[in-house]
């Protein structure tokens, strides 16, 4: 009898685990961690943070994939409305840190909401979809829209512009998949060109320097520049193979800023070569395909936006880091998914996962 219980038990523990998301994830963990532990070498307690940071992720995502896709809608709404209200609350009782607002101080620790939206929104806006699934009309997406626009002004006046970013991508990822037509799309892109020189007269200066910098980095080597042009000599300097784990110069000479965070990519580029990179990009390309395999198939309007936004924004954190980092996109603060240090990007990104895993396991359910 003994033996049976701990057998259900086991079996209600792994069911809802995704065996392709978990080995695709510990893979990329893994290699995140010995990349850290590179870009870090001179201080060993930020690489045993990362190995926390990376069990509570695990620990998240195991949580969450054992939650219903019904249970997750009951948190759309209190979850989006709390993410917007400690956005507001920021820019009265928020932490400054480097000329920007973006922090809450709990006393304990901080947190920093915006990250809170990457998952409340797409939640939001597929919670909204699916209860007007039966009726939707030109109104529902312009009420979309609105959800969206509120917490992506506000994280964009932290200013933070690479969350706002993510943001505004996951969210309109569920438009996008809720059914928006191609000729709204079409009209949103013309508009957005049309506003392009408002626009830019509304970025800060230092995000109009980046711009410009883009084009042309030597314009400021020792400033604005300075990013951009060492992170591709640590990416042209590892050849097809690599200098070899802990031997990448540009790293351990400290030519590379931000090394174990937003720029962890030339680190590992430096060192593994352009062989690792394409091991590194396949992998995120099985997980991004894996993502995609379940929201085909599943069961409900709500999990289908859902898994597909989330898995979408994870390409979008991908493109949009190695992008930067390789000198195609302007910077800006934008982690590279399990590979950068940090702890609230890698536990929102856990959530996404486990948000995928408890769609897989409960596709068969019937439409609620």
């Amino acid at each position: 009898m003994a033996e049976q219980l701990a057998q259900r038990a086991w079996v209600r523990l792994v069911k809802p685990i995704d065996g392709v998301l978990l080995l695709l994830t510990l893979a990329l963990m893994a290699v995140g961690l010995t990349t850290v532990h590179s870009a870090t070498a001179d201080n060993s307690s930020r690489l045993l943070a990362q190995a926390m940071n990376m069990s509570v992720g695990l620990a998240v995502m195991w949580a969450v994939a054992q939650l219903p896709p019904q249970k997750l809608m009951r948190f759309a709404v209190p979850l989006y409305l709390a993410g917007v209200v400690l956005l507001i609350l920021v820019f009265f009782v928020g932490i400054k840190v480097n000329g920007a607002r973006r922090w809450l101080s709990l006393g304990f620790t901080r947190i920093q909401p915006s990250e809170i939206l990457k998952i409340a929104v797409p939640l939001m806006l597929a919670w909204y979809f699916h209860k007007h699934e039966a009726t939707l009309k030109a109104r529902h997406y312009a009420v979309a829209c609105l959800l969206l626009l509120v917490p992506f002004v506000l994280i964009a006046k932290q200013p933070d512009l690479g969350t706002a970013i993510l943001v505004g991508a996951a969210g309109f990822y569920v438009i996008f998949l809720g059914g928006l037509p191609w000729k709204v799309i079409v009209g949103l892109l013309a508009a957005g060109a049309a506003a392009a020189p408002f626009a830019w007269t509304m970025l800060h200066d230092y995000q109009r320097k980046r711009i410009l910098t883009l084009i042309d980095p030597s314009s400021d080597p020792l400033g604005a520049g300075y990013h951009i042009i060492q992170a591709t000599i640590a990416i042209g300097s590892g050849g097809s193979f690599g200098k070899g784990w802990l031997e990448g110069t540009q790293t351990h000479l400290e030519f590379i800023p931000e090394r174990h965070t937003d720029f962890i990519f030339a680190v590992y580029a430096e060192e593994r070569g352009l062989l690792g990179n394409a091991v590194l990009l396949l992998l995120y390309l099985l997980l991004i395909g894996r993502g995609l395999m379940i929201a085909a198939n599943a069961s409900t309007l709500f999990a289908r936006v859902l898994a597909g936004s989330i898995t979408l924004s994870l390409f979008t954190y991908v493109f949009v880091n190695v992008g930067m980092v390789s000198g195609i996109l302007p910077v800006v603060g934008v982690p590279l998914p399990y590979m950068s240090y940090g702890g609230t990007a890698l536990v929102t990104l856990s959530v996404g996962v486990g948000i995928l895993m408890s769609i897989q396991t409960h596709r068969m359910l019937v439409r609620q």
